[in-house]
């Protein structure tokens, strides 16, 4: 267009700079900026889609810049410029940075508005807690602003939060009169709350409050009860509340099924969990890939492999591809099913798809190759984790002496733990536990206990420790300094 002489137009240049935003073309929507600030009149909106873009990429710096630019062209950052700056800054971490952003907004004659105060707010409570977000709060009031819903919610949440539930029925029974009355999310962040700390009396309290105000249970507060039952181990009540909840004509979705097919996996109840699973497909609430985990995890620990392998089949037709916690779940399974060649492939599959392995995966593989005296694969594999994101830890470690130590390698076990002091990993009493047990088992009882006696008089082991390795090798006369008695008592 503009090699033809025609002008950029603003909308339609602001329509591709968000766009390429949301495609993450982050050069692409800087080119397009160019050509509108050179061959066209960008306005505010252009340069608010672009600062937000460039938020969300976090390319802050690039976005102060942006906002010197605007200054230099002749524009003045309006209040939604500011908000999109202070709520990138909040969401960061950068409280400090996000205040001397409002002191700007102010210096700059642009009114801040309660969207700008409730993010402040929000993120000061999760930095600062709920006394100095009262401080914006009034602050906010002096100002002749009035906050809406979603800024006493935030509020009655911090409180909740910090545990100061009187402070929060307080705060919610003072709304009538700043003009509001509570919602249904003011009084699930209480029911939840309460819950949360067993208090199911207060809750049903709250329950008879909330439908004496006509304020109408919606999905959110049936799956906080569902979830609260589940959890104190009511799992028939929690059945009986979902058939409720149906009837009252409220359509639940994955976070109401997720606390019931996990309490039922864990009763052993799987049939029940599975057509859970099913009932859910049909009335059209799709699974995720956390109910899936769920009931293949469940499949795996009663040794249906194969009815896990049949549900792992079908996820992708689904529509609910397997992530990594699927495939490590699986691969554990397959292998303690004695079938490693296809559990290896699984992990090759994971990795040909674009899925990462994780710790887990490292770990479990890791010890799934020691368990069944592979130790060396395992130590290659350990190797292979410092090329990762993933830093062999502590557990890690203590895998692989156990594996060496089964074998009776205890050179190679003491050279393991030097090495995890030389790499910055600080063993724990696990892993010295474990070295003194492989020497115990080698055969050199004596001087297993004398390094024990050692450790345990430098407190790198506990006495309970020791006197388990005292009953698991007794010998007479090695105390290190510790009587008998002292060791048994």
């Amino acid at each position: 267009m503009v090699n033809l002489g025609h002008r950029a137009d603003v909308i339609l240049c602001t329509k591709l700079i968000k766009g390429f935003f949301n495609s993450k073309c982050v050069d692409k929507a800087v080119k397009v900026m160019k050509i509108l600030e050179r061959y066209g009149e960008p306005d505010i909106f252009a340069y608010n889609a672009f600062i937000s873009g460039l938020c969300k990429m976090n390319q802050i710096d690039s976005a102060n810049q942006v906002l010197s630019s605007m200054r230099a062209r002749g524009f003045s950052p309006d209040v939604v410029t500011y908000n999109i700056m202070i709520g990138s800054l909040c969401n960061r971490g950068k409280l400090d940075l996000a205040k001397k952003m409002l002191d700007q907004l102010i210096e700059d004659n642009c009114q801040p508005t309660v969207i700008t105060y409730t993010i402040l707010i929000e993120a000061t409570i999760l930095e600062g807690g709920t006394s100095e977000a009262m401080k914006l709060f009034d602050e906010m009031l002096l100002r002749g602003l009035q906050p809406d819903m979603y800024t006493y919610n935030t509020i009655i949440r911090g409180m909740c939060r910090e545990g100061l539930m009187d402070e929060a029925f307080e705060f919610v029974r003072s709304l009538t009169s700043r003009g509001c009355k509570p919602d249904v999310i003011s009084y699930n962040i209480l029911l939840r709350a309460l819950l949360n700390q067993g208090k199911w009396a207060d809750g049903e309290k709250l329950m008879i409050e909330m439908f004496s105000t006509e304020c109408e249970p919606n999905v959110v507060t049936y799956s906080i009860l569902i979830s609260a039952l589940c959890r104190d181990g009511q799992l028939d009540e929690a059945i009986n509340l979902l058939k409720i909840m149906l009837d009252e004509g409220l359509t639940p979705d994955t976070y109401t099924y997720d606390p019931l097919i996990s309490a039922l996996c864990k009763e052993g109840r799987l049939d029940l969990a599975i057509s859970f699973l099913d009932y859910m497909i049909s009335s059209g609430c799709f699974p995720d890939i956390v109910n899936y985990n769920t009931i293949l995890s469940a499949l795996c620990k009663n040794g249906n492999a194969d009815e896990a392998l049949e549900v792992f089949g079908k996820l992708a037709e689904n529509g609910c591809p397997p992530d990594v916690s699927t495939y490590n779940t699986m691969v554990s399974a397959l292998w303690n099913h004695g079938d490693r060649s296809r559990a290896l492939m699984l992990v090759s599959e994971m990795i040909y798809k674009g899925i990462s392995p994780d710790e887990i995966t490292y770990n479990s593989l890791i010890s799934c190759l020691c368990r069944d005296g592979m130790v060396d694969r395992a130590i290659e594999l350990l190797g292979d984790m410092k090329n990762t994101e993933f830093l062999p830890t502590v557990v890690t470690y203590n895998i692989v002496l156990l594996g060496l130590c089964k074998a009776r390698r205890i050179d190679d076990a003491i050279a393991i733990l030097a090495e995890m002091v030389r790499k910055g990993c600080q063993p724990n009493e696990t892993s010295y536990v474990l070295i003194i047990e492989g020497i115990g088992f080698a055969g050199w009882r004596v001087e297993a206990m004398e390094l024990a006696n050692t450790l345990c008089k430098k407190n790198v082991i506990s006495v309970q420790s020791l006197r388990r390795l005292n009953r698991t090798f007794p010998v007479s006369n090695v105390y290190g300094g510790f009587t008998k008695i002292e060791i048994e008592s």
